[in-house]
């Protein structure tokens, strides 16, 4: 089965220190694909009214570099129920898949604030296009405990989408801004960020984001609070997750898988201070 392609062009703002593609702003256009793909059929309608994410995962198998020719996006429909589908894609860059991923939406009455059913014309149009898609391994049910690295971040307006909440995209930036804060020395001068100094370099292999509420505009500060996981010779498995401090809702959960890599790419030893920050802010 074929599926819907999508040429996505490239800005040089996408880039990121490291001098590629960074890792959320692939997740971007595989919502500027999914855009792309709503408005060439007849559920164009759902775009801005009626189409939340539930989740993603992400898994990224090469980095994506600046060029003036658009990326291909190829998007697959899966399983498709009867309020909620599921999104498989391919990010294509010279022939080379460097990205794939899966997303869950489900169509959402924002006046009631609560899930709505398919009408059998809005089902029918996603059925036709459904097929197998290859499913990806989880990566386990760790969660943050209580004793976690701490970030508080301020939504910024143009962080909104239509729909007058923060855009799903901009969940992996609040993550990555906390990872990077992460200092087990207790300083103001990060390991994720001196690594890079060190001649090391830190690259995401995988992202899975669950999203369990909104997060809205507001002038009061968020907070991610994040956990060291998993720990390989060479990969580590950061929980992290988005929460109110206000009330302590949960509002959205994510895994980030990290490779340790040097100058070149190639997967390294992690340095003790990641394992020094595994003993200080461990997973449940």
């Amino acid at each position: 089965m074929s599926g819907f392609v999508s040429r996505v062009p490239l800005r040089w703002v996408d880039l990121d220190a490291q001098g590629h593609v960074n890792n959320a702003v692939v997740a971007d256009y595989l919502q500027e694909a999914r855009v792309d793909w709503l408005l060439s059929g007849s559920n164009a309608h759902l775009l801005g009214s009626s189409t939340m994410v539930v989740s993603h995962q992400v898994e990224y198998l090469g980095p994506v570099a600046f060029g003036v020719d658009p990326v291909e996006v190829e998007l697959r429909v899966g399983t498709v129920g009867a309020a909620r589908f599921t999104l498989g894609y391919s990010v294509v860059q010279d022939g080379r898949e460097l990205a794939r991923a899966r997303s869950v939406l489900c169509l959402y009455d924002y006046v009631a604030g609560r899930p709505r059913r398919m009408t059998s014309a809005e089902r029918s149009w996603f059925v036709d296009q459904s097929g197998p898609l290859e499913p990806f391994g989880g990566l386990g049910d760790q969660r943050v405990g209580e004793r976690a690295h701490a970030y508080d971040f301020v939504v910024r307006w143009s962080d909104l989408d239509p729909y007058g909440h923060v855009n799903n995209v901009r969940v992996f930036d609040f993550v990555a801004e906390a990872r990077i804060r992460m200092n087990p020395d207790g300083d103001d001068t990060t390991r994720m960020h001196t690594a890079a100094a060190d001649g090391l370099l830190w690259m995401v292999a995988r992202q899975d984001v669950d999203y369990v509420g909104q997060i809205a505009h507001r002038s009061e500060p968020y907070r991610v609070r994040s956990a060291i996981g998993r720990v390989g010779r060479t990969s580590v498995t950061i929980v992290a997750q988005v929460e109110d401090p206000l009330d302590g809702s949960v509002l959205t959960r994510t895994r980030t898988v990290l490779v340790c890599g040097d100058a070149t790419g190639r997967p390294v030893p992690l340095p003790e201070s990641m394992r020094a920050a595994a003993a200080r802010w461990p997973a449940l």
